[in-house]
């Protein structure tokens, strides 16, 4: 269980990282088209999901979303405190990877036509 909950861990943390950092580099390189930065966005990420997948699923299923966690304690293929233990994992990893977890993370935060980075 522990090796689970560590890759548990592991996958939310960079997949967390993946999809802000590719929505960073997707907004600083389509100069203004949205278009070109929602296919960046998504093809960046899809291809760190389907890596983490492939290395983290043998361990502890890949889930990465408490949502998924839960949806596969519904289906009994995983034990209602597993569940609980994945999404708190998760959850938590999350939470220290936007917080702080990495200096070189920078959150963008848009509205009303402009962004700002924190």
């Amino acid at each position: 269980m522990r090796r689970a909950l560590l890759a548990e861990g592991l996958g939310a943390m960079l997949l967390t990282a993946a999809v802000i950092g590719s929505g960073i580099m997707a907004e600083r390189l389509a100069g203004g088209n949205l278009a070109v930065a929602l296919i960046a966005n998504t093809g960046a990420t899809v291809a760190v999901l389907a890596t983490l997948i492939a290395l983290l699923g043998p361990v502890s299923g890949a889930h990465f979303n408490p949502a998924v966690s839960f949806i596969e304690a519904l289906r009994g293929n995983l034990g209602v405190r597993a569940a609980i233990a994945y999404a708190l994992v998760q959850i938590l990893a999350r939470v220290y990877r936007v917080r702080g977890g990495n200096s070189n993370l920078t959150l963008v935060f848009c509205g009303k036509g402009r962004c700002r980075s924190v």
